[in-house]
């Protein structure tokens, strides 16, 4: 399926013999080192940040049954969270999460021979995820949190007064939202003593990283190519045209 978009123009975009072709690509390839060794910096950075004491018992609703945040480690030292916006009022999820979703299937594996668990969370019962689930076939774990603080203590859930008036604190700062429900990554580490500790969160730009999706188009002429209307040609992977 292709996309047109106004968002920008390759008419009369430069070309050159495969030389001078080759010399720009080095250019390039300068810049793109540099980036990856701010990018190693930056995550060394984030290794570092402080921790928090997870001190409240969260208990969520899973395919084992009752599962405690403690238990969604399953044998690692280290749980990664998704958080996948869900509407309690629908059948669905969120579009957008899908999209960031089809590139979780065969990571669990890999991401469990590094001592790291991976959990899909939303805050809907556990039937919608269930059907959801099996609707786009996909095999990750995915629980739901619906009853708990955990997505409202996370920084992912408001009331719709806070999303209407500009008050709710999501990525860090006040800021309008167009849903109760937002998406993000955080991050839990369980010591030999079983304390769970919060490492880290990001939202929004935060979670571009793990949809390589968007990064095999960031390397085409005409990349993203959204415009002012970012995703607007994304839906769950079943209704786009055959």
């Amino acid at each position: 399926m292709s996309v047109e978009s106004p968002a920008y123009d390759l008419r009369n975009h430069a070309v050159l013999p495969h030389d001078a072709w080759i010399e720009a690509r080095k250019a390039l390839l300068a810049k793109e080192k540099a980036f990856t060794r701010q990018r190693d910096e930056l995550s060394q950075a984030r290794r570092d940040l402080p921790w928090e004491r997870v001190e409240k018992d969260y208990v969520f609703d899973g395919p084992n049954g009752k599962e405690s945040l403690s238990d969604l480690f399953a044998g690692c030292s280290q749980l990664i969270v998704y958080h996948f916006m869900f509407d309690e009022t629908e059948d669905a999820g969120c579009k957008h999460c899908s999209f960031w979703a089809d590139n979780f299937n065969g990571t669990e594996k890999h991401l469990r021979a590094h001592d790291d668990a991976f959990v899909v969370i939303s805050r809907v019962p556990q039937a919608k995820i269930d059907a959801y689930k099996k609707r786009m076939g996909w095999n990750f774990t995915w629980v739901s949190s619906y009853g708990t603080d955990f997505n409202r203590d996370l920084g992912v859930t408001f009331t719709q007064a806070e999303t209407e008036n500009g008050s709710a604190v999501y990525n860090y700062r006040p800021t309008e939202l167009p849903d109760t429900e937002m998406q993000g990554i955080s991050v839990f580490y369980k010591d030999a003593e079983g304390k769970v500790f919060h490492t880290y969160s990001t939202y929004s730009r935060g979670i571009d990283i793990v949809n390589g999706t968007y990064h095999f188009i960031d390397m085409t002429p005409k990349g993203r190519d959204e415009g002012d209307a970012p995703q607007h040609w994304v839906r769950p992977h079943d209704e786009y045209p055959a």
